[in-house]
């Protein structure tokens, strides 16, 4: 099975000259959805971590699955305001703007190892972003886990001048 053919590219979403990967159809297909997270759960292994973090907010869709089938704890990296006892945040930029995520950080023991996961890889912001974010709030941050790496635009090469560990299941 071929995991691109369900992750379409829009064409200008969510503006002009951007190529958006949809997700929809994979989550739509049971089969895909499961070899999937089958398939980054094999990735997940190269990392010695004890909680997965989802990043809002498709990151909470492949984290809290493969957070279930590999049998982790899960938090989540929110967008500003969605979260009640926000104790962190950080601020960065993405290909087409700038936005912040924060973090509960009652939801994680001192002490946890931490497996950051979202579904596209792009410049690398986003996930630079949850690294500093982790950190700031005392955790050890094992590595990254993605879906997809979107090429050219050297996402990969941004996380690891920041020292982070990466591994990506399909690139497009």
């Amino acid at each position: 099975m071929n995991l691109l053919d369900y992750l379409p590219g829009v064409p200008d979403f969510p503006k002009p000259g951007i190529l958006f990967r949809d997700i929809s159809p994979l989550l739509a297909n049971p089969d895909a959805f499961k070899a999937a997270i089958e398939q980054l759960h094999a990735l997940a292994n190269y990392f010695d971590y004890t909680h997965i973090v989802g990043i809002e907010s498709r990151g909470f869709i492949f984290g809290s699955a493969l957070a279930h089938h590999a049998h982790k704890g899960l938090s989540l990296a929110r967008k500003p305001n969605k979260l009640p006892l926000a104790s962190h945040r950080e601020s960065y930029g993405l290909e087409y703007g700038n936005d912040s995520l924060e973090f509960q950080e009652s939801t994680l023991a001192k002490g946890s190892r931490v497996l950051l996961i979202d579904d596209v890889l792009a410049t690398g912001g986003t996930l630079i972003a949850a690294n500093q974010l982790l950190k700031s709030a005392g955790f050890d941050v094992c590595g990254a886990l993605t879906l997809l790496e979107i090429n050219g635009l050297n996402g990969s090469r941004a996380l690891k001048q920041h020292g982070i560990a990466h591994r990506t299941l399909l690139t497009a």
